[in-house]
Order: structure tokens, then C-alpha cells, then sequence
């Protein structure tokens, strides 16, 4: 039977997301959910998008998850209970296309080898491309040629991490995203009970296991190790070694395997029993993957797996939403709503950066324009955890071709110059060769980067609330937080992400609902939570380019936003009913 993504539009739930990590707020989910509590946010958020070191993880801030159960040291079953209490449904992760090293299933595959019933639950490389390349000295599969130059990287040189296998032999397996591989300290004993060291005296085992250490302390390649006159056993101490390989790493998934599915079903459950509501599906355009495809939306393999999610999802009574970065031009984001999904608005924060910075509305215009023409449902973000997508932006599409992007190249660099100078870090993507192809993205926080400006910062949070879509608000934008260098600097590879990830103590939110900008944000966001007027239709009214004028009208609600981009001036007038209508001004 053919499966199709049906187009039917998502009765999408209403009100604004929280969103956060477990331990933003303090050090556990419960000191955030004491903080919901608090009177100043009464009636603020409806969801709270919680990022999945919720859940039991290793790397890349939770999204190389070990497996979907809570992770009780930063969560519990009443916090979530709690939460539920005050009316807030949840948005979780699920991460479609890699699972990691410390998995069950992958520590299987490492421990049982070919006899592992997780064997096809990852992709082997070799087997992957074997008709479709040559093999390399070093053991795996160089795709061939014109394979290779359509493959979308995320990281310098082939997505593959060799692992030792049982046998002793290494398989590359596909990784497209993070990885690393170390070595532990071996000992005597460890030479000892290996095989054909039997002669070995202790001391003799002493002396070669100092001779290892000081390379894998030195972190040079194991070998060259010179064993001088125990070089003849130098295959057997090789193999001790490899004994004690570690690995971390976020292995992708074998999406042509039922194992798989399985478990993408038995996660969906998993998700909905831990009381989810949206389910963003991470990473999912890389999860569909064929020789001679880019591998990055590969059509139509990918609405095929978009199709039988979502079967799985409906039995759970969960709604999905598929989490894409590609540039305006590649339409991609047309086609996923057309299917009838809703579409992270990755296009609003660099829209908003420019409207404020060049004071005109004409491309934060357009972009609303279309959102209401195409019925393209949203869910849209200033700043989040994982940096401002400034290059989605862009005209050009996947083969070159360009059209008109939402902003000009010019106007792109522009912006990136602009958070570079307020002390953004930037994340990069590589092209086969390991040469950097471009900007993937820029990191800092929104408030940061709108020049640590109280008027900017409430605008933005302002016009985001009257924008088409369910608004999602970045903790840390919401108390005015400022990119944070020392974690930036000390975060490993993901360093540049950390600037935005500041965890605030009970005391920071305390002196934070001090701040006006911060009490202004939460008036804002309550009435864009609470008011009906957001359930109906919004109304653009026209008006001079460096001003803003956007009515929401719902049977007798009416929510107004007048602003003025030059001086970052605004009023909202709002009313339930004829006769009583307030105002909310800000100068």
C-alpha cells in the first residue's frame, strides 16, 4: 500500500512556549517549575519545549541521547506532574537521525559484532557505498567521484567512525555529526592476561605498558610505538590497546531497517507517556540517505519516512515537527508545510535583526505576507539553543540556481558583521575536501546581539508576539542575558554554543524580575497568551516603511501593535469586548 503525507493543515495548540533546559533554571527541572509557579508568570507560557538532556544523554548538550527513559538526576515524574498542574503541555526531541556510542544498541553491535542483533541497526559504510566506490588503504569505501561531490557535510573529511569489532577488525560506520575517539592507560596485568604474552615477566609488562602510556599520553598515533626488543610483539600490546578504545559519538541510523522503526515507535510512545504534545523531529532530512543523493532531503525517500512517522505519531496522538536548516531558495520549507506540518520559522531572527538595525519593515513585511498567503504554520524563535540562522536567508538553492532570498547577500553579511562585533561565534560547514564551504551558523544571545538595548530587546519580543505562528521564548532572551565568553572558550567543540547557554540560579531569576525589560517581556508574552484576539485573522496595515502596524481580530478581540523601528517606540492596544480596551506603551 502507498503511503502518503497527508496535506490536512495541524490543529496546532495555542498560547507561547517556554524553552529551556533542565537545569537553566537552578540546577534541577524542579527549580524552573518553581519558578513557573511564581505569580509573575501566571499565565505566561501553555508549552515548554524541555531539550533532551531530560532524557539519559553523553554529548552535544543531549542530542546524542542513550535512550528516551527521564534522566533522574536532573528530572522527576512530579516535576512534570507539577507542570501539568499549570496547564503547560510538553514539546520534546526526537532525534530521527543518530543515537549515540553509550546506546544499548550500539554497545551491542561492539560487544557481539557481526552476531549482533543490532547489527543493521547503524549504517556500515563499506557496505553502504561497496558498489559505489573504491576501497582506500585504510580500510573503507572512498565514494566514488561524482557520489562524493553531492554529499552534504557537516564536519571536515568522510562522516565515519571506524570501531573495533570482536574479530579485531575495524568498520567505518556512518557518523555525520559529532565524534571522538580515546584511548585508556593500559596496565601490566592488561598484558598479562592477553593472548601470546604469556612469557611476558611482570616487569618486562611494566616497562611496555610505560612505553604505551607516554604515547597515548602524548596523544601520538599508537603506531609508533618503538617496543625495542619486544617489537615482535608488538600486534599483541596493538591489540590491548584497541581493548580500550573509547568512543563518544552520534552514530546515524539505518532508517531501511525494521529494528529501527521499532524503535522510532516505541520512542513516540515512550514521549507520549512522558505527557508530550509536539514532537520536533531533529535532524530528519539527513535520516533518508542513497547512493548518488545529496543525502540532505533526498525526495522522495524522505516524505516516505515523513510519511510513517507520522502514522506513529497519530496512534499517540502526537504532532510532529520536522526541524529543517536549508536557505530560503531550496523552497524546502514550502514543501514540508505543504504536507501539512508546521516549520520552525528559522527565517524571523535575522529578519528582525535587520528590521531593527536599518529601521524599514520591507523584508520582515514580505515574509509575513507569504506566511499568510501560503497558510504556512510556524513555530518561530528570536533566540534559542542552538545559534541565529542568518545564512537561511538566502536565495541560492542546493544546485546553484538563485533567486531572490528574503535578504540580499549584502544585507546577510551585513547582519553576521553586526553580531560579529557584538561577540557572536560562528559554527561552520565543510565541503568533502575538509575546506570550509560556509557560515552554518552565528551564535550569541538575542539580547546581545540587539547591542545589550532594553528598547531593542522589547521590540523584537513585541514583534514577535503579533508574528503568524506559536512563539517560542529562549529563557535566557526573556532575562535579558548577555553572551557568555568564558564558557565559550572552555566548551570543547560545541564551545561556540555555550554562549547562549548561561544556567541562571534561583537568585538570578529573583534580581531578574527586577528589571523592566524583563517585567515588560512577561506583560507581553501573558497577552499574546491569553487573548483571543491571536486566534483569528492578523491584519498588516500600511504605513511608513520604518514603522510596524499589525492588527490580530478574533469575534470581538482586537490586539494592536504600533511601533516605530527608528526610536523602537511602541504601543499595543488590546480589548476583549467593544468599550474595553487597554493599553500597553513603551518609550
Amino acid at each position: 500500500m502507498k503511503t502518503e503525507v497527508m496535506s490536512t493543515k495541524i490543529d496546532l495548540p495555542k498560547g507561547v512556549i517556554f524553552n529551556a533546559y533542565p537545569d537553566s533554571i537552578g540546577r534541577k527541572l524542579a527549580d524552573a517549575t518553581r519558578m513557573l509557579k511564581m505569580p509573575e508568570f501566571k499565565d505566561v507560557f501553555s508549552l515548554f519545549y524541555i531539550l533532551p538532556t531530560i532524557f539519559n544523554s553523553d554529548l552535544d548538550r543531549g542530542f546524542s541521547i542513550i535512550d528516551y527513559d527521564l534522566n533522574n538526576e536532573l528530572v522527576s515524574r512530579e516535576d512534570l506532574e507539577q507542570l501539568h498542574e499549570l496547564n503547560i503541555m510538553f514539546k520534546f526531541d526526537l532525534v530521527l537521525n543518530h543515537l549515540s556510542v553509550g546506546s544499548l544498541q550500539f554497545k551491542d553491535l561492539l560487544k557481539h559484532g557481526d552476531e549482533s542483533k543490532y547489527k543493521n541497526f547503524f549504517i556500515d559504510w563499506n557496505e553502504f557505498w561497496r558498489s559505489h566506490g573504491e576501497m582506500s588503504p585504510d580500510g573503507h569505501v572512498i565514494p566514488d567521484k561524482e557520489h562524493l561531490e553531492k554529499l552534504f557535510m557537516r564536519k571536515p573529511g568522510l562522516p565515519i567512525l571506524k570501531v573495533r569489532f570482536p574479530d579485531g577488525s575495524d568498520r567505518p560506520y556512518w557518523n555525520t555529526f559529532y565524534q571522538e575517539v580515546n584511548y585508556q592507560e593500559i596496565t601490566a596485568q592488561n598484558l598479562l592476561q592477553a593472548p601470546g604474552t604469556e612469557k611476558l615477566t611482570h616487569k618486562h609488562a611494566e616497562n611496555i605498558a610505560a612505553l604505551v602510556n607516554d604515547v597515548l599520553i602524548a596523544k601520538r598515533d599508537i603506531s609508533e610505538i618503538d617496543l625495542g626488543d619486544f617489537s615482535h610483539l608488538k600486534d599483541e600490546v596493538i591489540a590491548v590497546i584497541e581493548q580500550h578504545r573509547q568512543y563518544q559519538g552520534q552514530m546515524d541510523l539505518n532508517a531501511k531497517s525494521k529494528e529501527v522503526w521499532d524503535f522510532y515507535d516505541e520512542t513516540l510512545k515512550k514521549l507520549h507517556d512522558h505527557g508530550g504534545r509536539l514532537i520536533r523531529l531533529d535532524a530528519f532530512a539527513y535520516v533518508h540517505k542513497e547512493p548518488g543523493e545529496v543525502n540532505f532531503f533526498n525526495k522522495p525517500g524522505t516524505w516516505k519516512y515523513l510519511a510513517r512517522l507520522k502514522q506513529i505519531a497519530d496512534k499517540y496522538d502526537l504532532i510532529l515537527l520536522p526541524e529543517i536548516h536549508s536557505q530560503y531558495g531550496t523552497g524546502h520549507h514550502e514543501e514540508v508545510a505543504a504536507k501539512g506540518f508546521p516549520i520552525y520559522d528559522f527565517f524571523f531572527p535575522g529578519l528582525v535583526i535587520h528590521a531593527l538595525e536599518w529601521g524599514t519593515t520591507r523584508h520582515l513585511l514580505r515574509w509575513i505576507d507569504e506566511l499568510i498567503e501560503k497558510n504556512i504554520q510556524t513555530i518561530n524563535m528570536l533566540g534559542c539553543h542552538d545559534g541565529i540562522p542568518v545564512l537561511d536567508l538566502k536565495g541560492t538553492n542546493n544546485a546553484g540556481v538563485s533567486r531572490e532570498g528574503l535578504l540580499s547577500d549584502e544585507d546577510i553579511d551585513a547582519v553576521i558583521k553586526i553580531i560579529m562585533a557584538r561577540g557572536g561565534r560562528v559554527k561552520n560547514l565543510y565541503g568533502p575536501d575538509g575546506k570550509k564551504i560556509t557560515y552554518y551558523q552565528v551564535n550569541a544571545t538575542f539580547f546581545s546581539v540587539m547591542g545589550d538595548s532594553n528598547r531593542k530587546m522589547r521590540l523584537a519580543r513585541a514583534i514577535q508576539m503579533f508574528m503568524p505562528g506559536i512563539p517560542q521564548v529562549w529563557y535566557l532572551d526573556l532575562f535579558a542575558g548577555k553572551n557568555d565568553y568564558a564558557a565559550a572558550d572552555n566548551g570543547g567543540t560545541a564551545g561556540h554554543k555555550e554562549i547562549n547557554r548561561r544556567i541562571l540560579s534561583n537568585s538570578d531569576i529573583e534580581r531578574g524580575l527586577t528589571q523592566t525589560v524583563v517585567r515588560d517581556q512577561l506583560d507581553i508574552i501573558r497577552l499574546r497568551n491569553t487573548s483571543p484576539a491571536f486566534e483569528g485573522e492578523l491584519t498588516v496595515i500600511n504605513t511608513k516603511e520604518h514603522r510596524l502596524h499589525l492588527s490580530w481580530k478574533y469575534q470581538g478581540a482586537v490586539a494592536t501593535l504600533n511601533a516605530d523601528l527608528r526610536d523602537y517606540s511602541f504601543s499595543i492596544t488590546h480589548s476583549e469586548n467593544a468599550g474595553d480596551e487597554g493599553v500597553m506603551a513603551y518609550r
